[in-house]
């Protein structure tokens, strides 16, 4: 953790892979291997270098050139301040780590440039409300006691320091104890981030930062470094074992996350991402109890439900015309019992007030959501942050950066302005035509596909109905099939569509990395979400309702007859379609891709670096410092693929609840093992990201408002168009004799004249028990005896404008129940809103105060200068030390004078 002296902390590690020239050039010796370069003074460690009239091979001139962009970039950082320490290359080829030291001075000065807030001396009281509120609070305390982590953030969060941008001129308002701990190390390793983004190279084509020298394979990563190990035995606790401990691990399970250690030792940004994870997990525990009950409601009421009784009847029993052409025989509507008790547990009327419930559950969640950002915000000062102040810090990208200079390259243009997009539209038009042109095609391909298992589920029904064996499981067989080749399917085109969408946004050329984020995501997101939900589209919107009448069905190909839905209904397929994928999504994109993938990429790290030839060192294998272990873990690459899958389900959760309300139960089970999977890869298996300040989650918060309000209208099409919940109401209001759903069964299927089937369609040696005169299918159409025989009857219109009113009152009633709830729960709460204003107020008494108290130190020595003697020397010496024109170093220790007097 520090560098060779042990006094000096490492707060940022470069590692680069270099290769010398020949055999047997290396002059360094074990006993000196650190070659420490600090200001004014650079180690000379590349004298091993050869003959210089030995003819470069390109492999060696490419070699020569990184080293002597290395040399220069370092050199620009100690010209900015920093101290570095390095290995002497002393072997043929090997990795070596160049650390880096920020002085105080150094941390001081960007820090101020940076406005990093930092806590003052200053504290106050945070006050819980009024004395129920207090009492409320204390009991749940207690009660929530073994739930806490035992971590140091949680023991006293009733006191808050005033927090003030960190300026060198008023150093007394800090409680600056000791410079080397005062910033924590994820401030000190931003603030070096910070320099190494904007630091040049003019060698390296005039690259800014260390992003664009890592894009050229000048350097190989760029990481601050982890508190230490988190698995090291022994009493001595840091920040990562304390996290491992009492978060990591799938032992703590049950505990609260310790979210402010979070943001501590990661930055805000991840703190926000586990902050909202946390939320949204907390959140689907009402859902999944409720969810449960409407399902138990089903269990409860399936032997009092009226058509799957009807159905069941063999005494009343209903004869069906052939499902297949030829080789499919007539059959009694009975034999769909099973099935048609089952679609009950999840089309029954409590599942209509589930989805009003849960799209206000889905606005009560990010409102919550808002009101939990916002306390965040205050309690770690993000309040503050201004869109110029974070926009002040983006830095170019590499792949911008060398579009730009192509361009100028190619039009002589030497003119330079960092505040204006040099790319214009004109420049940015053939990768817009080439990401619109990819993302058609794109979302082309998964309605193919889709089309794909539609064509396979009809040719393998019509394959099965052609053997007696497995003519009786037809239905359950294809369906089961086509879900897991759907599956598949959307497990593949995920990780291709993820990639694609990287290489789209590339194209693009975004100037800054946030822009170059936001559009990534847009991409994945919209391609991502039509890969996993089309397939559920087709079955709760689509399948069925192109497949005709008998005597005049809809054909694909040649012979194939259209899909129908199961004599229940579709809701009951679009409830296995939607568990499979969302249960097999979860599993295997945990079980396998977040867990498995890692490990193997590790385990071929490690055999790759013991088979590098030139790397083995047994004495340095058997201790090894802590940038080595940090360089042998995966780096990291972004919250995106985190986020992603979360909002996924979110759309699982909310878009078809309808048709399968423990859709959150599957939700919770699965949350409560990704947080503590997330929390144990960031803690064990990745390098440490480097710390970003924002003040919220960004773009992802309008997805989710997006498809909340998209699963409001999708949840009325379901309950209004895919399930019989509109069909009953208008039979029992409108048909039936005494106001029950008796004979409703009878009043869904029309008949059939089996004489006017086409030529060739009539089933093949019928093994019926009777002879067939008419058949029935369900559909809402005339009679062959009445004058206009098979069109659609006053019924189907009837129905047709009760599923269109109640998706118009359905949707503007949840809609206005959602503003509602929108606007009753306000975005700041009432007592964060107040500390806001307090903490102004504060502040001002505390600048008066400090103030004062400065006036009052200045103006005593100059008040016994007048006397003589030794003493009035010594009194001007110590009055006129912090208004020379010393250097910050010297009045840093001033102003901590005065902090201690």
């Amino acid at each position: 953790m520090h560098f060779h002296d042990n006094q000096r902390k490492v707060d940022y590690v470069l590692a680069y892979h270099y290769r010398k020239r020949g055999a047997h050039l290396g002059h360094g010796s074990p006993g000196h291997s650190l070659a420490v370069i600090s200001n004014g003074e650079t180690g000379k460690e590349r004298q091993a270098g050869g003959p210089g009239d030995i003819e470069l091979g390109p492999l060696d001139a490419l070699e020569e050139q990184r080293r002597e962009q290395r040399e220069e970039f370092e050199s620009n950082l100690m010209a900015a301040g920093l101290e570095l320490e390095k290995d002497l290359e002393s072997k043929n080829q090997g990795s070596v780590f160049v650390r880096i030291h920020a002085p105080w001075q150094v941390l001081a000065r960007e820090a101020e440039f940076l406005k990093i807030k930092v806590p003052t001396k200053k504290m106050y009281e945070i006050k819980a409300g009024g004395s129920i509120a207090k009492k409320f609070n204390a009991v749940l305390q207690k009660l929530s006691s073994p739930l806490q982590p035992k971590v140091p953030e949680h023991s006293n969060n009733r006191m808050k320091n005033l927090s003030y941008p960190f300026s060198r001129e008023k150093m007394y308002l800090y409680n600056i104890q000791e410079k080397d701990s005062f910033f924590d190390n994820a401030t000190r390793s931003r603030i070096v981030h910070e320099i190494l983004k904007r630091t040049a190279c003019s060698r390296a084509n005039n690259t800014m930062g260390i992003n664009s020298l890592i894009a050229n394979n000048i350097y190989e990563a760029a990481y601050p470094l982890h508190d230490g190990e988190y698995d090291s035995p022994g009493d001595d606790m840091n920040d990562r074992k304390l996290l491992y401990q009492e978060w990591a691990r799938y032992g703590v399970f049950y505990k609260f996350q310790p979210i402010d250690l979070i943001r501590k030792y990661f930055g805000e940004k991840i703190g926000l991402y586990f902050a909202w994870l946390g939320l949204y997990t907390s959140f689907l525990i009402p859902s999944s109890v409720i969810g449960v009950i409407v399902f138990l409601y089903g269990c409860a009421t399936i032997e009092e439900d009226i058509p799957s009784k009807e159905m069941c009847d063999q005494q009343n029993a209903f004869t069906m015309c052939p499902l297949c052409d030829k080789s499919c025989d007539y059959w009694n509507l009975s034999s769909a019992c099973g099935t048609a008790r089952a679609s009950h547990l999840f089309d029954n009327p409590a599942t209509v007030f589930f989805s009003i419930f849960m799209a206000l559950w889905a606005t009560m969640f990010l409102e919550n959501w808002k009101r939990l950002q916002m306390r965040l915000g205050y309690f770690w000062d993000l309040t503050g942050i201004e869109e110029e102040e974070v926009s002040s810090l983006e830095h170019s990208r590499p792949e911008y950066e060398t579009k730009v200079r192509e361009k100028m390259l190619k039009e002589n243009d030497k003119s330079v302005d960092d505040d204006e997009d040099k790319l214009t539209w004109k420049d940015r038009f053939p990768g817009y035509l080439m990401n619109f042109a990819s993302i058609l095609f794109m979302i082309t391909l998964t309605f193919s596909i889709v089309f794909g298992v539609i064509v396979y589920r009809i040719t393998t029904a019509a394959a099965l109905s052609l053997n007696k064996a497995t003519r009786s499981n037809v239905r359950v067989t294809v369906t089961a099939t086509a879900v897991i080749i759907n599956l598949v399917v959307i497990l593949i085109l995920d990780e291709i569509y993820g990639a694609v969408a990287k290489w789209l946004t590339k194209i693009e050329v975004p100037k800054t990395e946030q822009t170059f984020e936001e559009r990534l995501i847009l991409k994945a997101f919209l391609l991502k979400f039509v890969n996993a939900y089309s397939p559920i589209f087709y079955v709760a919107f689509f399948k069925g309702r192109f497949v005709g009448r008998p005597g005049s069905y809809v054909y694909v190909f040649d012979g194939y007859r259209m899909e129908e839905c199961a004599p229940g209904g579709c809701l009951m397929e679009l409830c296995i379609q939607l568990s499979i994928i969302m249960l097999g999504k979860q599993l295997i994109q945990n079980n396998i891709f977040e867990i498995g993938v890692p490990k193997l990429k590790k385990l071929f790290r490690k055999l790759k670096d013991e088979t590098e030839p030139g790397e083995a060192d047994p004495e340095h294998s058997k201790h090894p410092e802590q940038w080595d272990l940090d360089y042998s873990l995966e780096p990291y690459t972004g919250l995106t693929p985190e986020y992603m899958e979360m909002i996924i389900q979110f759309g699982f959760v909310t878009l078809f609840v309808a048709s399968f309300p423990l859709a959150p139960v599957f939700a919770l089970l699965n949350n409560v093992i990704e947080v503590r999977l997330d929390a144990k890869k960031f803690v064990t298996e990745l390098r440490r990201p480097d710390a970003v300040r924002t003040k919220d989650i960004g773009i992802w918060f309008d997805i989710l408002s997006g498809i909340g309000k998209f699963s409001v209208i999708i949840n009325a099409f379901v309950i209004a168009v895919t399930s019989d919940f509109i069909p009953r109401l208008v039979y029992q209001y409108s048909y039936s004799h005494n106001g029950t759903l008796h004979g409703f069964v009878n009043h869904t299927l029309s008949f059939f004249n089996v004489s006017q089937l086409k030529e060739g369609t009539q089933p093949e040696n019928s093994q019926f028990d009777q002879e067939v005169q008419f058949c029935r299918f369900k559909d809402y159409r005339e009679p062959p005896w009445a004058p206009n025989p098979y069109e659609f009857s006053k019924q189907y219109w009837s129905v047709l404008s009760a599923r269109l009113a109640f998706v118009i009152i359905f949707q503007n009633l949840v809609m206005f129940m959602s503003v509602l709830v929108d606007w009753m729960i306000p975005d700041i709460p009432t007592d964060i809103s107040d500390q806001i204003k307090k903490e102004k107020s504060l502040l001002v008494d505390f600048f008066l105060k400090e103030e004062h108290e400065k006036l009052k130190l200045t103006d005593e020595p100059a008040q016994r200068s007048q006397g003589g003697g030794d003493r009035s020397r010594r009194s001007r010496a110590t009055s006129s030390a912090p208004s020379g024109p010393s250097p910050t170093g010297s009045r840093a220790s001033s102003a901590s004078q005065h902090t201690n007097v």
